[in-house]
């Protein structure tokens, strides 16, 4: 019998398809995997901004994931937008209960139009319930100063501030710092069981459309973990695809504000492999 590696998003849905739900399965199901879903809210938006999101019953959620995991048993778990504690609550229980390979968690709390996407109670909860089950999570600066409460304004503060993130129990850290003030273009990388971090570098791409890069990064990450590469490769792949969807859909127009990266820059075949 052969097997497509499969990767799960629990996340939000994004009606104009640029970021959440939509960019993850565009992002697993180009790298090549197989993508399943289970949906944390609905939101209502577009490339201008959010106006307005409807998070989905926790009985539902709880009942997709247990739906994928009892069937489909995918390798890795991405963990995206969550709107309020009992849905966090539900997710935890499931991750306990099945026990994935590999949770990448992207924090998603302010989207890129500035709009706050997280209830205050479920960012606690995110931190005592959720972090400690996660493989990896992939705050950006403003998420990660939520998180640390101080100021992030360079590399060494990227750097104190991973370290100090793994407190939280989770077993690696992505601090992505495409907002640094001058205008570096770098991710720190520190994992739990090495005393120094890894760092990403990359050229800056001028664009409008950068609406959903973080979804697409957490999303690959998760694939390339499922497809079998240790962590700092799955990043460093991860941020290769990321970087090329902005390069390749740079001067494509796609609404009036934030565009979306492009997904299929360049679309693999179909991972298959035998069962094991």
């Amino acid at each position: 019998m052969k097997h497509y590696p499969c990767v799960l998003t629990i996340a939000g849905s994004d009606c104009s398809g640029g970021a959440g739900i939509q960019a993850d399965i565009k992002t697993i199901s180009a790298l090549g995997t197989y993508a399943a879903s289970a949906i944390t809210a609905i939101t209502v938006q577009n490339t201008c901004g959010v106006t307005g999101i409807h998070p989905v019953p926790p009985s539902y959620v709880k009942g997709q994931i247990e739906a994928v995991m009892t069937d489909i048993r995918p390798r890795a778990v991405k963990i995206g937008m969550i709107n309020d504690v009992e849905i966090v609550q539900v997710i935890a229980e499931s991750l306990k209960k099945f026990k994935p390979e590999f949770v990448v968690f992207d924090p998603v709390m302010v989207s890129t139009s500035g709009c706050k996407l997280m209830e205050d109670d479920a960012i606690e909860a995110i931190t005592t319930l959720l972090m400690p089950l996660a493989s990896i999570i992939t705050p950006n600066l403003s998420e990660t100063e939520v998180l640390t409460g101080k100021q992030i304004r360079n590399i060494e503060m990227m750097k104190t501030a991973s370290r100090e993130l793994l407190n939280y129990g989770c077993r690696a850290v992505l601090v992505k710092g495409g907002h640094l003030e001058d205008g570096n273009m770098c991710d720190v990388l520190q994992l739990k069981d090495e005393s120094e971090p890894h760092l990403f570098m990359a050229q800056k791409v001028e664009s409008h459309n950068t609406h959903g890069t973080g979804c697409t990064l957490s999303s690959a990450i998760a694939t390339f973990l499922a497809l079998g590469n240790n962590m700092p490769e799955a990043v460093k792949q991860a941020k290769k695809y990321v970087y090329q969807g902005i390069l390749s859909g740079k001067d494509v127009h796609i609404g009036e504000g934030h565009g979306p990266l492009n997904h299929f820059h360049s679309p693999v075949p179909m991972h298959i492999s035998d069962e094991d």
